[in-house]
C-alpha cells in the first residue's frame, strides 16, 4: 500500500495528517511527547492501535534526543521522567485502552532497566526505544495475522450459511485499515485478507458520522488498494442487508471488556442490532492489546464525548468553518458505542478467533490474555 500512517527512524517521527485525507497528503513532525499529545487529540491520528503506536515513539523520539545529547540524569531519575511523560500522554483520549496499555508496559520496561545493575540514564533510554520500536514491529504482524483469522472466520460462516461458493459481501464501520495501524488493519485488514486470496466479492463502508471516517479514511483506502468498495450512508445499514444481503459485518474496537462487550466508533452498536435481525454474523476484529481484563463490561467503559462543532459544522478548505445546524440547538456527541456481548459472533484476535464460553453468553477473554502473557514471559525466559 502506497499510503503510511507513519514514517519512522530512530529520532524521528512524521504521521499522516489524517485531518486533510483524501484531498491532500500531508505529514507531520512529531517531535515530543507534547507533539504526540496534540495530534491524538486533534485527531490528526486516530485509532486504538496507532494512538497507542505514536504515543509510545513521539516519546522515543524525545528520550533519544535526550539520549544523543546527553541530557537526563542517573537512570532512576529518567526512569521517572519517562513515567511522567507517559502519565501525561495517557490523557489524550480516554477510550482507546491500547494507549494505556502500552503505557503501562513501557513503564514497566523504564522501571526495571533503571533497576539492573550499572544502569544509566543512557541505557534506561535505550530500554524505552528499543520497547517502542517492538511495540511498532508487534503491530504490524499481528495486524496480519488478524486479517488471515478474519477471513477464515467469515468465509466459515458462509460456509455454514450455504453461500461459500461465491465470493464475501463484507460491511464495516469507521475506518480501521492501515491509517488507524502501523499497517494492514483490523476490521479492513480482515477485507484486504479476502481480497488477496479472491474471495472478495465487495467490501462496503459506512461513511461514520460525525466525522467521516468511512467516507474520507476507509474509501481512500479501498480506491487506493483496489479493493472493490461501495460507501453508504449510516442509516443505510438496514436496506442493505435486505435488498442486497451481506455475509459478514466486521468492526473494529478500542475497547473491548472483559465479558467480551466492545466499544468502538458510535453507531457500532445500532449495527449490532440491524445485523442481528437480519442474521448476518457480527464480528469483532482487534489485537490482544485492545482486550481490557480490568473492565468487566461495556457498562464500565468511560465513553469520551467530543465537541459539538464536530457535530454543528464542516470544515472547509482554507480552514473555513462553516454552521450546517441551526444556531441554538443542543448536541450530543460521543464518540463511541458498546456493542454488547450478545450480538457478537466472535473477537478475532492474533491469535486466534475467540468464541464465546461453551454454554454462556459470554467470551473469555481474561483467559486469553493469560495466555498471551504467558507465552511472552516464557519468550523472555528463552531470550535470557
Amino acid at each position: 500500500m502506497s499510503l503510511q500512517s507513519l514514517v519512522y527512524s530512530r529520532g524521528s517521527l512524521k504521521v499522516l495528517d489524517q485531518l486533510k485525507v483524501p484531498q491532500s497528503k500531508e505529514y507531520l513532525d512529531v517531535p515530543d511527547a507534547e507533539a504526540a499529545w496534540q495530534v491524538v487529540k486533534k485527531m490528526q491520528v486516530r485509532g486504538a492501535p496507532l494512538i497507542a503506536i505514536v504515543s509510545a515513539l513521539g516519546l522515543a523520539v524525545e528520550a533519544e534526543a535526550k539520549r544523543k545529547g546527553k541530557v537526563g540524569s542517573g537512570a532512576k531519575v529518567t526512569a521517572a521522567w519517562l513515567k511522567e511523560r507517559m502519565d501525561y500522554l495517557r490523557t489524550s483520549r480516554p477510550t482507546a485502552v491500547n494507549l494505556f496499555n502500552a503505557m503501562d508496559e513501557l513503564t514497566s520496561v523504564a522501571t526495571d532497566a533503571a533497576v539492573v545493575s550499572g544502569a544509566s540514564g543512557d541505557s534506561v533510554y535505550e530500554a524505552f526505544i528499543s520497547a517502542a520500536e517492538a511495540m511498532l514491529v508487534e503491530d504490524v504482524r499481528a495486524n496480519t495475522a488478524i486479517g488471515e483469522h478474519g477471513a477464515d472466520a467469515v468465509l466459515a460462516a458462509m460456509e455454514r450459511a450455504g453461500c461459500g461458493d461465491r465470493g464475501a459481501r463484507v460491511l464495516t464501520i469507521c475506518n480501521t485499515g492501515a491509517l488507524a495501524t502501523a499497517g494492514w488493519g483490523t476490521a479492513l485488514g480482515v477485507i484486504r485478507s479476502l481480497h488477496g486470496r479472491g474471495k472478495l466479492e465487495r467490501a462496503f463502508a459506512l461513511e461514520t458520522r460525525p466525522y467521516n471516517q468511512g467516507s474520507r479514511l476507509t474509501a481512500f483506502e479501498l480506491v487506493e488498494d483496489k479493493i472493490p468498495g461501495t460507501l453508504i450512508c449510516d442509516s443505510m445499514a438496514a436496506a442493505l442487508m435486505l435488498r442486497k444481503g451481506i455475509d459478514a459485518c466486521v468492526v473494529g474496537a478500542d475497547r473491548v471488556a472483559a465479558n467480551g462487550d466492545s466499544a468502538n466508533k458510535i453507531g457500532t452498536y445500532a449495527l449490532s442490532i440491524i445485523a442481528k435481525h437480519h442474521g448476518v454474523p457480527f464480528f469483532v476484529a482487534a489485537p490482544t492489546t485492545t482486550l481490557d481484563a480490568r473492565t468487566a463490561s461495556g457498562a464500565d467503559i468511560t465513553i469520551e464525548e467530543r465537541p459539538p462543532e464536530e457535530l454543528c459544522c464542516i470544515d472547509l478548505a482554507g480552514g473555513e468553518r462553516r454552521r450546517i445546524a441551526a444556531d441554538g440547538i443542543d448536541c450530543w456527541n460521543p464518540a463511541f458505542d458498546v456493542a454488547p456481548v450478545a450480538l457478537i459472533a466472535g473477537i478475532i484476535t492474533e491469535r486466534r478467533v475467540l468464541e464465546k464460553v461453551p454454554g454462556e453468553d459470554a467470551f473469555d477473554v481474561p483467559g486469553l490474555l493469560r495466555e498471551a502473557a504467558a507465552e511472552r514471559d516464557a519468550k523472555r525466559r528463552r531470550v535470557a
